[in-house]
């Protein structure tokens, strides 16, 4: 009789798990997908009115979604028969700290924690999400290494870890995420040479700045496919290279704020469709005159090369460029007079030629007069600045003038040999 009993039991017990899991919408694995991510996070920094604070698990997730008790911070979608899967997780910016602890949520495309205080290391379990598409921890805590089995993530399109305090080097597995269009790891502590990544063919931005990388810039080191670029803020020395053209897709460069030397390449002036070009805060002494006009058909909208050790006469050429709208060559050690087609270019540029919306001149060695187009510039006109040179007189009735004196007649003779 006893035996009957519990077989009765048992079948009844049974029944019921498939009674209830029939009239589940989420798939349990799911929902235990959703409890170990909250488990994770500190009680005490989950504020009243977040997303999390309304994670109920009393109920279905996914048949409650964007009721009083699941509010927010995540998608279903309905993928297999009779079962929703966690396709999004999209945490508010609550201020959530505590650890990242994942299991398999193996439908998981969207995973976003950034703008919180998560710290800790970043799990190797993300490996486990394998459909994922999208990958946001930035503006958090997060220490150590990135962990290598990011690299197995074969449809990971975007990839943020940016603002965190990630040590060590990239790690090389990144070739392997052939899909990847964005990679932002700006604002950490990584260290190691500049990583190779030419594998990446779909890669369109990157982000490595304010970090501790070091090593040559070698454009043979990123795909041709490239976009924009920005590695400012680092320990990159050695030369500009040659081959620059060979990104020939490349729109935005930023190299500000490191070791680079030597001479700045023309062939960046005559490149196809750079736009934007900040080499500012480097050691480069000189600026390589184009040989023919191509730089008349190029795009580049702003130029910054100040803070180096650029020697010679202003670059005239650079006044005949169509598009740019904004020079900086401010705290360098040009000398000569500033150009006329500057000034011309500032008040009366040529047909189908943008003028200069900003020219800073300031800091260098330049003498003579000020070119006459410019004296009669009016405050909020355009910014013009050519303080702290050698001009034969440049009054604080200008405000081009402003904010600065000329250099004394002992600091500009090093520079004007001719003067008695």
């Amino acid at each position: 009789m006893k035996v009957q009993f519990f077989l009765h039991l048992f079948l009844a017990s049974f029944f019921m798990f498939f009674v209830l899991l029939a009239q589940c919408k989420t798939h349990p694995t799911d929902i235990q997908g959703l409890q170990h991510l909250k488990k994770g996070i500190n009680p005490n920094s989950i504020s009243s009115g977040s997303c999390l604070s309304s994670w109920n698990f009393t109920i279905d997730p996914c048949d409650n979604i964007f009721s009083d008790r699941f509010t927010c911070g995540f998608r279903c979608d309905l993928i297999v028969s009779g079962f929703y899967r966690v396709t999004e997780i999209s945490l508010d910016q609550a201020g959530y700290s505590g650890s990242l602890y994942m299991t398999k949520l193996p439908h998981l495309e969207v995973l976003d924690m950034s703008f919180n205080s998560l710290s800790g290391l970043i799990p190797h379990s993300l490996s486990n999400l394998t459909r994922l598409r999208r990958l946001s921890l930035s503006k958090n805590s997060f220490t150590g290494k990135i962990p290598s089995s990011i690299g197995s993530l074969l449809r990971l399109q975007e990839l943020f870890l940016d603002n965190n305090n990630l040590t060590g080097s990239i790690t090389r597995s990144f070739n392997g995420l052939v899909n990847l269009n964005r990679l932002e790891l700006q604002h950490n502590n990584i260290t190691g040479d500049l990583p190779v990544l030419y594998q990446l063919r779909n890669l369109f931005f990157l982000d490595l700045s304010d970090n501790r990388i070091t090593g040559n810039f070698l454009t043979s080191r990123f795909s041709k496919s490239i976009i924009e670029l920005s590695l400012r803020n680092n320990y990159l020395n050695g030369e500009f290279p040659l081959n620059v053209g060979e990104l020939k897709f490349l729109q935005v460069l930023d190299l500000s704020h490191n070791l680079l030397s030597g001479i700045i390449p023309s062939v960046l002036f005559s490149h196809s469709s750079l736009q934007q070009l900040t080499l500012s805060y480097n050691n480069f002494t000189l600026l390589q005159m184009p040989e023919d006009l191509s730089y008349r058909n190029n795009k580049l909208i702003a130029i910054d090369l100040s803070y180096n050790n650029l020697h010679g006469f202003l670059p005239a050429f650079m006044a005949s460029m169509p598009k740019l709208s904004a020079l900086n060559l401010e705290h360098n050690k040009f000398s000569g007079m500033i150009p006329t087609q500057y000034a011309v270019k500032v008040v009366v540029p040529k047909n189908n030629t943008s003028s200069f919306e900003r020219l800073l001149l300031g800091g260098n060695y330049l003498f003579g007069p000020i070119p006459g187009p410019l004296l009669g510039l009016k405050p909020g006109s355009v910014n013009v600045s050519l303080v702290d040179n050698c001009l034969y007189i440049c009054p604080n009735t200008l405000y081009i003038c402003h904010g600065g004196n000329q250099k004394s007649f002992l600091d500009c003779k090093k520079f004007r040999p001719m003067i008695p």
